[in-house]
């Protein structure tokens, strides 16, 4: 029985911290270990209504979103984060943990975890997060500022990323649940 469900959580926000900017999307994919290895699941994603006070220019440019279309759109702060949990809750496997992993966890656990405590709700992923830049230092013997997308492509034979869809949040967790597990297999396979 797996102690752990994976879930490889990607945000995209409207600038760089909780509170004076928003999550405006996230995508979620689930990993879980089997008898034969790791599976990934199918992406979950959610684009959200903004309501904070400030708009970074940068930061829109980069997720490439339209925030006048998610102020009219996007879902509501608290159903987005209902159905996150009803989401990690039905795919969650029996007696085990749902994990929050992110490439870069600190950034979009802030960003999660703020949000579900200013609207009043258990995040349900408590106050834990596995980051795989920091899993890909130590498996992989990087310094830090190696452990980038871009050289975990190479190191671990990754497919290349579509620079049509990255900072997409689905895409996103999708290809760090392939960066994960290349990790969980690598770190097995060493001891």
């Amino acid at each position: 029985m797996p102690r752990a469900t994976y879930f490889c959580v990607d945000i995209e926000c409207s600038g760089p911290v909780p509170a004076l900017y928003d999550m405006i999307s996230l995508g979620a994919v689930r990993v879980v270990e089997e008898a034969d290895g790791y599976a990934i699941g199918e992406p979950w994603y959610v684009e959200i209504a903004p309501t904070a006070p400030r708009v970074d220019p940068g930061a829109m440019k980069v997720n490439g979103l339209d925030i006048a279309t998610l102020r009219r759109e996007g879902k509501a702060l608290d159903e987005a984060l209902d159905a996150l949990s009803e989401w990690v809750r039905e795919q969650t496997v029996d007696g085990s943990t749902p994990v929050f992993v992110g490439h870069n966890a600190p950034f979009d656990w802030s960003f999660v975890n703020y949000a579900y405590h200013a609207c009043g709700r258990a995040n349900p992923f408590g106050y834990k997060a596995l980051d795989t830049k920091a899993l890909a230092t130590g498996t992989l013997g990087l310094h830090w500022l190696d452990s980038n997308k871009e050289t975990l492509e190479s190191l671990l034979d990754l497919p290349p990323q579509d620079d049509k869809l990255v900072h997409r949040a689905d895409y996103d967790a999708e290809y760090q649940a392939l960066i994960l597990v290349r990790l969980l297999e690598r770190a097995c396979a060493d001891s």
